[in-house]
């Protein structure tokens, strides 16, 4: 037996690959197929079969893509109400790959449609693949179901749901099994999750604050309280993963066949934030493509709602592809209608620069913009008389941002603050709008570097 593990930072996701005897299960895919592919070739093995603990929100998934491509049947939750062929496992049901068996649990509280899968070896438990169940130190929100997907249950329902899941199921296996979760630190799908990417049962009877709490309205309440934002994307993730979505590769290669902006729609501009100030095409949004490990999906599918249409914009031609290739990762490239790494061509517009001095010492003469998530705002303003408006709200509620003075927009370390800045400036023309940058640690002395 061998169990690969695949780990995808900038969305904190994880993916598995389980071989025996040259057969290969698949655990929540990601959307690029080529690292299975490479896994079985490596090992000369077939995928056989793609197990799904749920339909996943924050990104898409390739199990309809896998399945078409080596007719692997997809295992699933039968309440999921997915809209393809998928071969449904109930609690204790179970698949044999090779000398292992797959067991489904159910395992409802993330959602209402969950399966964790418990892999045994000669009857022994040896791993549970736990979805959004079970994480490192924590459990999976309860709150992204009550608008979406076939079944719509409300969030205190679900943390009930969650409640009996912890107790009745992965408290009753053993201290020595190993917990694979789908998801590590980073994730918008938990708020409290450990740096390790694997754990076990006992580990987290131990440690994690799910098992420790035995009155259930107390968990539901602890369970509820200060949950992140939920970004524009996942309910329409949602449905992408109920429905299976194909290969990108099509969207994608017209996608290259588009050389020119749409001046219609959006204007996502992915070069870093000095490039970006000195220089940009009039009305766009700059949101940081950053390295491997950045958050670009998720600000993406935060700032802009799965029915727009946008344009990116990169430094060069290597730049752009990744940039298309992210977006693909939450299902977006059907979005993008314009890309351009060519922008001497065009006419471009530069931001000004903040007078530090004259901010520190006149603060009042400006509009003080914090953009940072009510949880954090709630642990310390940085700006006594800051408006403080989350930047997946932003565009929302530009309206109510006083426009009779600048506008000086922070978060906190400057990664979100490029993205907030850009936003008002294309609807504030009769004001200068400033981003603070990484000049907000000079103001904020319990500054831990968050830069995202």
């Amino acid at each position: 037996m061998m169990i690969k593990q695949f780990y995808d930072e900038a969305l904190s996701q994880l993916s598995y690959a389980i071989e025996s005897l040259g057969q290969i299960a698949l655990v929540d895919p990601a959307r690029d197929i080529q690292p299975y592919v490479d896994f079985a070739k490596r090992h000369d093995g077939k995928i056989v079969a793609v197990f799904e603990t749920h339909p996943h929100a924050d990104f898409a998934r390739s199990h309809l893509e896998i399945s078409k491509r080596f007719n692997a049947p997809v295992y699933i939750n039968p309440k999921a109400g997915v809209y393809y062929n998928a071969n449904e496992l109930g609690h204790n049901e179970e698949v044999r790959i090779g000398d292992l068996t797959f067991r489904a649990l159910f395992t409802p509280g993330h959602s209402p449609d969950h399966n964790a899968y418990l892999l045994l070896e000669n009857s022994v438990e040896k791993a549970v693949f736990s979805g959004d169940a079970l994480f490192v130190g924590d459990v999976g929100r309860p709150d992204l179901r009550e608008d979406t997907g076939n079944m719509q249950v409300s969030k205190k329902e679900l943390a009930g749901m969650m409640y009996d899941t912890i107790n009745n199921v992965f408290n009753k296996l053993n201290d020595t099994t190993i917990v694979y979760p789908a998801h590590g630190p980073g994730s918008l799908c938990g708020k409290n999750m450990g740096e390790e990417l694997q754990t076990t049962i006992g580990k987290e009877r131990s440690i994690n604050w799910a098992f420790q709490i035995k009155d259930k309205d107390q968990f539901i309440t602890d369970f509820l309280d200060g949950q992140a934002f939920i970004p524009k994307y996942f309910p329409y993730e949602v449905e992408v993963n109920r429905k299976g979505i194909d290969s990108p590769e099509e969207a994608i290669q017209k996608i290259y066949e588009a050389k020119t902006i749409d001046e219609k729609a959006l204007i996502i501009d992915v070069r870093d934030q000095e490039k970006f100030k000195k220089g940009h095409l009039k009305q766009s949004i700059n949101i940081q493509l950053g390295d491997d490990t950045s958050k670009f999906e998720t600000w993406l599918g935060s700032i802009v709602g799965p029915d727009e249409s946008f344009n990116l914009v990169a430094s060069d031609e290597a730049e752009l592809q990744q940039a298309v290739r992210r977006a693909a990762k939450i299902a977006y490239e059907g979005r993008i209608v314009g890309i351009t790494y060519k922008l001497p061509q065009y006419k471009l517009y530069a931001d000004q620069e903040i007078d530090l001095q004259d901010f520190k010492q006149n603060p009042d003469d400006y509009t003080i913009l914090d953009i940072r998530n009510k949880s954090e705002v709630a642990e310390g303003k940085i700006f006594d008389e800051a408006i403080n408006i989350p930047l997946p709200e932003l565009r929302e509620r530009i309206t109510v941002i006083p426009d009779h003075k600048p506008v000086v927009v922070h978060c906190a370390g400057g990664y979100r603050s490029a993205a907030g800045s850009s936003i008002l400036s294309t609807e504030f023309t009769e004001v200068t709008v400033y981003d603070l940058s990484e000049a907000i640690n000079e103001f904020n002395e319990h500054s831990e570097n968050y830069s995202q």
